[in-house]
């Protein structure tokens, strides 16, 4: 009876912490939400609300509304997610059906206590320990799988944050074309825009390609030699070779992928079409492809339809106004200020030989010479050759 009695109330006592420790994840999870711009130690969002103080994103709050998938919890995906969580992603869904392995232990993120876990719920609870007020939702299969993409497909038209409507963004993290393919047809029949992203297997190169249904190259508008000629992927690997990785360069990767999904969200910058990286000579190509018009993908046409229409009824509406801003800047105690060098009065003081008011210290290159076209005045013309010019510049 006494053994008993003891089991009772160790079990009321564990049900006591459990309540407490949900309790405390509430409060800090209650906490988190507020992102509060205080620059204070215990604010984990202060160093991303001073890009708001300082007018780089202009609503950095709006980061809790979004909602991104990612599939491919990899090398490069896991470490874009995690990029996320600490960037305060309002929500993230998880696409992976492979294992941890130790093998996958020269990468970042993975741990080697978390060997045998699935990749997904491997990564959610690691994020959630990051960051317990980012939304999870994790799914173990293989997407190109006929009801496996069916039920992709829904997720990415029901799975937003804010309920029953489609996600803001997807990331394509995955090692194979197959896969890249199947996010290709779903992303172009639902309009969804996503970035695709790789590693070459020799680790020292590597891409990341931000896709528009309908404004930009699909996958499929200029694939790989590999879909192209209708290749079976699987024969070009050959036995027992197994394909080369480097955490610093699936680092650069991801790190340029979740900056081009932080600045298309968040509207600051220029977002990148197409980002290469070729680690051996620190080489950035960049590039921007439009869709082609014989794509064989009929989604991706019909999606180019829709977009040049929008385009059509955006020019009906009107002209842009082209009012610019007022040039502003700090108060310094050199004096030192900014000019609009396009101004008129700088270009008539500029044009008409005029030198305007300047600070102390600060004058004009040159100013042209005037002419008094209403007296008749010009500058003379000269017989001299540009020898003899030259010459007499040069005795000056």
């Amino acid at each position: 009876m006494t053994s008993i009695k003891s089991l009772e109330a160790r079990i009321a006592q564990l049900e006591d912490e459990l309540k407490e420790e949900k309790h405390k994840t509430k409060s800090a999870r209650q906490k988190i939400s507020q992102m509060s711009s205080e620059v204070v130690d215990s604010n984990p969002y202060s160093r991303l609300m001073a890009l708001k103080r300082m007018g780089i994103v202009e609503n950095y709050e709006k980061i809790r509304d979004y909602t991104v998938a990612v599939v491919g919890i990899g090398g490069v995906g896991s470490v874009a997610a995690e990029m996320l969580t600490r960037c305060g992603i309002g929500k993230l869904l998880l696409f992976d059906y492979d294992k941890v392995e130790l093998a996958n232990m020269n990468r970042l993120f993975f741990q080697p206590h978390q060997a045998g876990l699935s990749k997904v719920e491997a990564a959610e609870r690691t994020l959630r320990e990051i960051n317990p007020d980012v939304e999870f939702e994790t799914y173990n299969y293989n997407i190109t799988t006929l009801e496996n993409f069916k039920h992709f497909m829904e997720r990415l038209c029901n799975g937003s944050l804010q309920g029953d409507l489609p996600i803001d963004l997807v990331l394509c993290c995955v090692d194979n074309y197959e896969a890249r393919m199947a996010i290709n047809t779903a992303c172009n029949e639902v309009g969804q825009q996503w970035f695709e992203s790789g590693v070459s297997e020799n680790a020292v190169s590597g891409h990341i390609q931000y896709i528009n249904p309908g404004e930009t190259a699909c996958f499929a508008c200029a694939p790989p030699l590999v879909v192209a000629s209708n290749i079976d992927e699987k024969t070009l690997k050959k036995d027992g070779v197994c394909a080369a990785s480097l955490p610093t360069t699936m680092g650069i990767v991801s790190a340029l992928l979740v900056q081009n999904t932080l600045k298309l969200l968040l509207k600051f910058g220029k977002v990148s079409h197409y980002v290469g990286y070729n680690a051996m000579e620190d080489f950035f190509p960049t590039m921007s492809m439009k869709p082609n018009q014989e794509c064989d993908d009929r989604y991706c046409v019909k999606q180019q339809l829709l977009y040049q229409e929008r385009v059509v009824t955006t020019c009906e509406q009107g002209p842009v106004s082209d009012a610019t801003d007022e040039v502003v800047h700090e108060e310094n105690d050199w004096g030192i200020s900014l000019v609009d060098e396009t101004s008129e009065e700088v270009l008539h003081a500029v044009d008409g030989g005029i030198v305007p008011d300047l600070v102390e210290g600060v004058r004009l290159a040159y100013t042209k010479p005037v002419t008094n076209t209403q007296e008749g005045e010009s500058i003379e013309e000269t017989e001299q050759s540009l020898e003899e010019l030259m010459a007499q510049m040069k005795g000056i």
